[in-house]
């Protein structure tokens, strides 16, 4: 797949995401208004809509079932930005900046961005429970799946354990166990929930398709530490440098800048190389690959 074919198709993607979010969530003319307009705010209008597209590339694998697809994507999406806007919070990370405008917190208060997180965060959860077509046993695997990822065995406890390494000098096994949970909880259940939309792929299907994901997920986490360093705050439509000065530990930090993107490129090859025995099914779970290491924000 050319650069143009994924391009296309990315947006064609992001598009579907876009417009699955905006009918499926509360309308800010419905009570209570005002929550429902911070987390449309919090949720439309921009993104690499990465983690749905994980889900989407992954769903071509098998004979998936549409509704179950589109209940994933859009569910993900939720938890991913409901973490966003939490971790943005002056408790977390403290950012003024994000996809290029005024954090959550920024725009319209703490409280209302704290509920609005929560909210988001409940709204996937009744998305990916509402019936499909898919036997019930899948389905509640698709809920399981992402109720752990998003945890304290997920990305909730990577984001402790971030913070409890502020200033700390850590070995690079402990910064990837940090982003495993951090980043790459939610990356592999988007590829996961893709997969298991499939009522025809195996449990070794699935299992491969995870140590994509995995390795996919570490590759996005050491590019994002590589961008902070070297893009600027337009380009990342976020705060540039932010890792650094609230002294993070990083892979650019702890391999050296060329060090880390090589690392990156490494992994993807080895991403690549697990999907060689889906053939063309997976030509959309390669290009993402590829665009992860390319990407400038």
């Amino acid at each position: 797949m050319d650069n143009s074919d994924l391009k296309h198709w990315q947006t064609q993607a992001q598009a579907q995401t876009e417009l699955l979010l905006a009918r499926l969530m509360p309308s800010e003319n419905q009570l209570p208004q005002s929550l429902h307009e911070t987390m449309r705010y919090a949720a439309l209008d921009g993104g690499k809509r990465l983690r749905p597209l994980l889900v989407l590339a992954a769903s071509e694998l098998g004979e998936a079932v549409p509704d179950a697809v589109e209940a994933a994507m859009a569910a993900i999406e939720l938890i991913h930005v409901y973490s966003l806007v939490h971790d943005d919070m002056p408790a977390m990370d403290n950012d003024s900046l994000r996809r290029g405008r005024p954090t959550c917190h920024i725009r319209y208060g703490e409280a209302a961005a704290l509920l609005a997180g929560d909210a988001l965060q409940t709204l996937a959860f009744d998305l990916l429970s509402r019936p499909t077509a898919l036997p019930p046993q899948r389905q509640l695997h698709m809920l399981s799946t992402l109720a752990r990822a998003s945890g304290s065995l997920g990305m909730a406890g990577g984001q402790a354990i971030d913070l409890a390494n502020v200033g700390r000098s850590i070995t690079q096994s402990e910064l990837e166990q940090m982003h495993s949970l951090k980043t790459g909880a939610l990356i592999r259940a988007a590829a996961a929930l893709g997969g298991l939309s499939c009522p025809d792929l195996t449990d070794h299907d699935l299992q491969r398709l995870d140590r994509y994901a995995a390795r996919l997920g570490l590759a996005f986490q050491v590019i994002d530490d590589v961008l902070d360093c070297e893009a600027d705050t337009a380009t990342l439509g976020k705060t540039a440098g932010k890792d650094a000065d609230n002294d993070k530990p990083t892979y650019v930090k702890l391999m050296g800048l060329s060090a880390a993107r090589q690392y990156a490129e490494t992994l993807v090859a080895e991403a690549l190389e697990t999907l060689e025995p889906f053939g063309s099914r997976a030509a959309h779970l390669r290009g993402l690959a590829q665009f992860v290491t390319a990407r400038k924000n």
